[in-house]
Order: structure tokens, then C-alpha cells, then sequence
């Protein structure tokens, strides 16, 4: 058994024990592999090296990382379910293993955050008419913001609406735009993963690669006006600033080693000290999405009260599939198969064969 070291196995030895001595080669391990990998990165993370050092609430906060990335549409709640008890399999065979005394994912405490385990159909789907009506409005709200009838900032207007138009035009995930409060990869768009000389921007992508993304007339028109509005003083100036004044006021004392006094012109301040503020996070894009969808006046069906991120990205490639081009919905979306594209809209390709049965009986 490993352990000679004093400390005992760290996450990522137990993580390829249990693959090599436990799981048979195929289906099993190539299933389990890159979700217990990303696990032990979670880990490393977390500044937990040795498995030993688990507890209940590493578990925890792990559960509310699927819990997250069930919310930005990454994966279905049945998804993150399933993905948290290969983990507590995992953990069991360390126990067995004698690594561990209990099993610290297998307590109330440690599945508190896990979404509720619900059929992927109920995924959002951003509506053509929702989608017309949300841009629809970005646009007019940016207007009634230059014409100073709302009391809206010029500049904050227009971010929206280009978080809008990234949304419904790319496909973005949240994750890729806006800044994750756990992973310090993950700091927002910059203007420097812009390019709008050859119309594209990359983004950090669900693989933790650098995916270029190509942009759209509407999204690089979005892009174009909203640098000429901003006009960011560096490469490094977030696409979607945070509107929290207290967060731009820490950035400034964590650079200069002064706080400005209260009260103080902080934009100002931030541009002349070359202070980058903080890009929006993941919660506060869902809130400015919240905030449209009800100033817009959209109808929703089911549980969700806003149009979320992730149905934006429903729709684009449920648009693309369902018009037969499944090979450009999965370049749009960036699946790493095909068999990704094939099973995310499973329920378009049922409909597509009753129908051509129907034809064919006809």
C-alpha cells in the first residue's frame, strides 16, 4: 500500500490507485477518470495535498462546485449527482484502503449544496421571442441611458447589452465571461482575449484550455461600441467591470497600499492608477440577466423567474441542430465530439425521427 511518506497519499496517488487496482479498463475507468482528475485539482485548489486532510467540508464545498456549474448549464443536476458519487466511490475505496477512517463525503452535511436531480429536459431553452424581445430591450435600455430617462450609467448600459449579445450571439458559458469567486483562473474577459481586427476573442474554457471563439456581425458591433464607450486605458481592463464601488475601492488599497477617502471619483482613481477593477462575477451576471428579464417584461414557463445564461447557449445550438448542422452547432459550442452535440440534443433528434417516420408512412 502507498503511504511511506510520513504524511500519508496525497489526492492525485489515491485518485490513479483506485483507477489502475479498482476499475476494469473501458467504459468505468475512461468515465470516472476526468471527473476524480478534476476532483484531485479541486483539491490542490483547496490546499488539500494528502488525502487524509479530507473532511466533510472539502466535500461540501466541492458539491457546491457542481452545484455552480449546474446553474451556468454546464451540466444537468442529474449530471453533478452522479459526478459526486464517483467521488464518494472513490473515497469509500480509500477508506477500505485504510487512507481514511470514514468516508467524509458520505454525510448530510457533505451533500447539502448538490442540485436537485432533475430530468436535463427541463433545461432552459431561451425562446426565439424572448431572445428578440431581451435584445430588444438591451437596445432600447442603452438609448433611455444616453438620453439620460433612466438612471443608468452610459457605460454600464452598454456592458449589459453586450453580455446580452455575447450570450445569444456566441454562446458563451458564464463561466468563461465573468469572474468565479473559487477559481482564481477564471478573473472575467479582458480586452486583451479580444480581437476585433480578426473578429474573435478567446475564452477559458470548461477544458481549462484557451479556446478562440469566433464573433458574429452583431457580437463584434457589440464589442466595437462598447471600447469606444469604456475605452479601456489597458489590455488588461476587465470587458465587464464590477459596479461595486467598495470592491474598486480594495482593489485600489491592495495596489497603492492607500484606501481612497469615501466618496472619491473611484473610476477615476482606478484609471489614473492603473488600478484594473474587478470584472462582474458569475452571481452578479445572473443578477443584471434577472434584472433585464423583468424590465424587459418576458414571460417565462416552469421554475426559472429570468432568462439564465446557459439557456442562450440551449438555444444557439438547438437553432443550429435542429436546422441539420450538428457538426457547426458542435464548432459553435465547442463540444469535444460530436457524440457531446448528439446527446445534449437528443430530444430534437427523437423528434426528427418520428417525424421522418411519419413521412415515410405517408
Amino acid at each position: 500500500m502507498l503511504g511511506e511518506n510520513p504524511r500519508g497519499t496525497t489526492v492525485y496517488e489515491a485518485v490513479e490507485r483506485y483507477l489502475e487496482k479498482k476499475l476494469e479498463s473501458g467504459g468505468s475507468r475512461s468515465t470516472m477518470k476526468p471527473v476524480l482528475e478534476s476532483f484531485a485539482a479541486f483539491c490542490t485548489r483547496e490546499g488539500v495535498e494528502y488525502v487524509g486532510d479530507l473532511d466533510s467540508n472539502d466535500c461540501r464545498e466541492f458539491g457546491l462546485e457542481l452545484r455552480e456549474r449546474a446553474i451556468d448549464g454546464e451540466i444537468a443536476g442529474s449530471t453533478a449527482n452522479t459526478y459526486f458519487a464517483y467521488v464518494r466511490a472513490f473515497l469509500s475505496f480509500c477508506v477500505r484502503d485504510e487512507q481514511l477512517d470514514t468516508n467524509p463525503a458520505a454525510t448530510e452535511s457533505a451533500e447539502e449544496f448538490l442540485p436537485e436531480d432533475r430530468p436535463s429536459r427541463e433545461t432552459q431553452f431561451w425562446e426565439p421571442t424572448q431572445r428578440e424581445r431581451l435584445l430588444e430591450y438591451a437596445d432600447e435600455r442603452v438609448r433611455m441611458a444616453r438620453e439620460e430617462s433612466i438612471d443608468v450609467p452610459v457605460d454600464r448600459a452598454y456592458r449589459d447589452r453586450t453580455i446580452v449579445v455575447l450570450l445569444a450571439e456566441l454562446g458563451l458559458r458564464g463561466a468563461e465571461m465573468f469572474r468565479d469567486t473559487t477559481d482564481d483562473e477564471r478573473e472575467g474577459l479582458r480586452w486583451a482575449d479580444v480581437d476585433l481586427g480578426r473578429g474573435r476573442l478567446e475564452v477559458l474554457g470548461k477544458s481549462r484550455d484557451r479556446e478562440p471563439v469566433g464573433l458574429t456581425k452583431a457580437a463584434r458591433n457589440a464589442l466595437e461600441r462598447l471600447e469606444r464607450v469604456q475605452d479601456p486605458p489597458t489590455d488588461d481592463w476587465p470587458l465587464f467591470p464590477t459596479g461595486h464601488a467598495a470592491s474598486k475601492y480594495t482593489a485600489v488599497e491592495e495596489a497603492t497600499g492607500e484606501r481612497p477617502e469615501s466618496g472619491s471619483d473611484i473610476d477615476a482613481i482606478c484609471r489614473e492608477a492603473g488600478v484594473t477593477p474587478p470584472s462582474i462575477t458569475k452571481e452578479a451576471g445572473r443578477q443584471i440577466l434577472k434584472q433585464l428579464t423583468n424590465e424587459a417584461g418576458i414571460e417565462l414557463e416552469g421554475d426559472a423567474d429570468y432568462l439564465q445564461p446557459h439557456g442562450a447557449r440551449r438555444a444557439l445550438g438547438g437553432e443550429l441542430y435542429e436546422k441539420g448542422h450538428s457538426e457547426l452547432a458542435q464548432k459553435a459550442l465547442r463540444h469535444a465530439s460530436i457524440e457531446t452535440t448528439h446527446e445534449a440534443y437528443s430530444d430534437i433528434q427523437a423528434e426528427d425521427v418520428a417525424k421522418t417516420m411519419d413521412d415515410i408512412r405517408e
